[in-house]
């Protein structure tokens, strides 16, 4: 794998930048896996991501898209269709590593999500994906939740 596919912090968080374009577009044009892949292995900026990370979790979010939405659904205080795309890739993204990247710890999860929230959402929806995906974690996470608060 080239320097630029190595991981490393970096690499992981355009990984994350490419795939809530690649979520969002899925929602917007209904594009199969198999379209986004295409599409996005073929844009430059594919080249500057955590390749593996990036295409694993393009695959496992589009083949469990509706049960972490379901999931989703628990934690959020409005009708999932009321989510803006941007928030719902996002928090996509946030369930799905909540739930199956525990190599990954909960607050760089939550943490990742919101700056992504900031540079691709609307002005105060990172304050929304905060305080979804930090009840989220206490329920998915409970033990890394409680032994981040010393109990």
């Amino acid at each position: 794998m080239s320097q630029a596919g190595s991981k490393g912090t970096g690499a992981r968080t355009r990984a994350r930048e490419l795939l809530v374009q690649a979520l969002y577009q899925k929602q917007i044009a209904d594009h199969s896996l198999a379209e986004l892949s295409q599409q996005f292995h073929d844009q430059p900026a594919y080249q500057r991501v955590d390749q593996e990370f990036f295409d694993e979790q393009l695959a496992a979010i589009c083949d469990q898209q509706q049960a972490l939405q379901a999931s989703i659904d628990d934690y959020i205080d409005r009708p999932l269709e009321q989510l803006d795309p941007v928030e719902l890739a996002v928090l996509l993204i946030g369930i799905y590593e909540l739930q199956s990247r525990i190599d990954v710890p909960f607050k760089v999860v939550i943490n990742e999500c919101v700056n992504l929230a900031r540079r691709f959402g609307s002005i105060e929806g990172h304050k929304y994906i905060n305080a979804c995906l930090d009840v989220a974690a206490r329920s998915i996470r409970k033990s890394e939740a409680r032994a981040d608060n010393g109990e």
